[in-house]
């Protein structure tokens, strides 16, 4: 990645979350070692990577944000690491309700950014895929951004990144990388996923960060997979 004067590393950690959120996290931490020691100084996790995905789950393994024991351990693991840590996103407990919340932390442990899906992922593909995340989680209200030392990023999970506006007003912020944690399906990834990281990145003139899940042929929602980081040309 490259700004007009610096270049830094990037990690995308495309791991494989399983039914248990203990061995999910312990490997998740292995990755963003393993990306660190090969030179990484950002790491983003994918969309739900401590838990299997779907609205069945999101009850079940969602947590209170920053104390709950996922983003414990990515404050922990940012400062163990000295880098900025993109946390994917996890099911978020807060108050009576749930949403889907990516956490950012710095290389000293701080929070730096929390940033809540805006754009529920409520799709009917007669005959491919029905899903509803509004049947348990809330949406999000704010756009959220964090800097470093070589240039401001913006965020968004998944399905925000068909939303153009939003990478939109994130240029206009000054971003000039934007990083979506992302779980497209055997549907859509393979008609859209690319396309979309490649036409925000041209609309909007920065780099664009797709991070995703890992595919298991045998969950019970199947992930395309695919991380990839485009350029602005």
């Amino acid at each position: 990645m490259a700004t007009k004067a610096q270049t830094f590393r990037l990690a995308l950690v495309q791991c494989l979350p399983g039914s248990n959120k203990v061995k999910n996290l312990q490997r998740a931490a292995e990755m963003v070692r393993e990306a660190a020691s090969n030179g990484a100084q950002v790491v983003s996790l994918p969309e739900c990577f401590n838990s299997p995905y779907g609205t069945r789950y999101f009850p079940e393994y969602c947590e209170p944000v920053p104390d709950g024991d996922s983003t414990r351990m990515l404050s922990e693991l940012a400062k163990e690491t000295k880098t900025y840590l993109i946390g994917g996103s996890i099911p978020e407990k807060y108050q009576d309700k749930i949403y889907n919340t990516c956490s950012v932390f710095g290389p000293d442990g701080n929070q730096l950014a929390l940033y809540r899906k805006l754009h529920l992922f409520d799709i009917d593909v007669p005959g491919k895929i029905k899903f509803t995340e509004s049947d348990v989680l809330s949406p999000g209200q704010t756009p959220q951004t964090f800097d470093t030392e070589w240039c401001k990023f913006g965020l968004g999970i998944c399905y925000d990144a068909r939303f153009p506006e939003l990478a939109g007003l994130y240029r206009n912020r000054g971003c000039k990388v934007l990083v979506y944690p992302g779980a497209f399906n055997m549907t859509t990834g393979p008609a859209h996923w690319e396309l979309l990281a490649r036409a925000r990145s041209v609309d909007c003139q920065v780099y664009t960060a797709f991070c995703s899940v890992a595919r298991d042929e045998s969950a019970t929602y199947v992930a395309w997979g695919h991380s990839l980081i485009v350029s602005p040309w």
